[in-house]
């Protein structure tokens, strides 16, 4: 099943099928964040906070469609700022995670696979906000769908107060054990506000669009490893389409 949603998604990408349309804009961008509020109030302003950038970027929001947690805190800030949100929930989980009043557009789909697939359609980039083990294994799962070429599309950390730390120094140490190749720890872009990380994206989107213009100017050779573009740019910014599995 996860595979069958995998392809669909990856024949859209490659059809230019997102969910912003064509050409490197950043339009949509599905943020992947907690259900909770969490202990420290900087993760209920951050939500907040990157609301009110995407808001001013005239930017749309896709996201989980709960209710609560730093999913309602989001989804209320872009809601009112007059831009379109759509919230993708498995109809499993609508008692748990939708206890208010839902805004904008909502979608109810059969399960997590088929969220994932559908908020990846409509996304131009992917942000994660601290959240638990549903946030954590959304986050990894675009990261390794980037890595394989099932996508393109930038995605990046919001690192409030330091909360993915730890989880950076468990990429560090993949690399250092040689599970994940060097070019591909730098395959998302990291920052501690909104702000920043938005401008990360867009110029990543930008960069992976030049980069798909060069592949098209110039002719396929026999391959390997050497022809296959990083995935890395040199500042640690995302770029590149050609991925290769870690």
């Amino acid at each position: 099943m996860e595979e069958q949603h995998q392809e669909k998604f990856a024949t859209e990408e490659s059809s230019g099928g997102g969910g912003g349309g064509r050409g490197p804009v950043v339009r949509t961008i599905c943020v992947f964040c907690g259900s909770r509020p969490g202990n420290r109030p900087s993760f209920s302003a951050a939500a907040l906070d990157l609301g009110k950038q995407l808001v001013e970027r005239q930017i749309n929001l896709v996201y989980g469609g709960g209710s609560g947690g730093l999913m309602g805190l989001v989804s209320k800030a872009v809601h009112d700022g007059g831009r379109h949100v759509l919230g993708v929930i498995p109809s499993a989980l609508l008692p748990e995670e939708v206890s208010g009043e839902t805004l904008g557009e909502v979608k109810v789909v059969r399960d997590m696979h088929e969220r994932k697939a559908e908020m990846a359609k409509h996304a131009d980039a992917f942000i994660a906000l601290p959240g638990g083990y549903g946030t954590i294994e959304e986050l990894l799962e675009i990261i390794a769908w980037a890595q394989l070429g099932i996508h393109s599309k930038p995605v990046g950390l919001l690192n409030v107060d330091g909360y993915y730390n730890s989880l950076l120094l468990l990429f560090d140490k993949g690399v250092e054990e040689g599970f994940i190749d060097v070019k591909a720890r730098n395959i998302f872009v990291v920052a501690d506000s909104a702000a920043e990380l938005l401008t990360k994206l867009t110029e990543a989107r930008l960069a992976a669009a030049e980069d798909v213009g060069d592949d098209d100017d110039t002719p396929s050779s026999a391959g390997g490893e050497d022809d296959e573009k990083g995935a890395a740019t040199d500042d640690g910014g995302a770029g590149g389409v050609k991925r290769k599995r870690g």
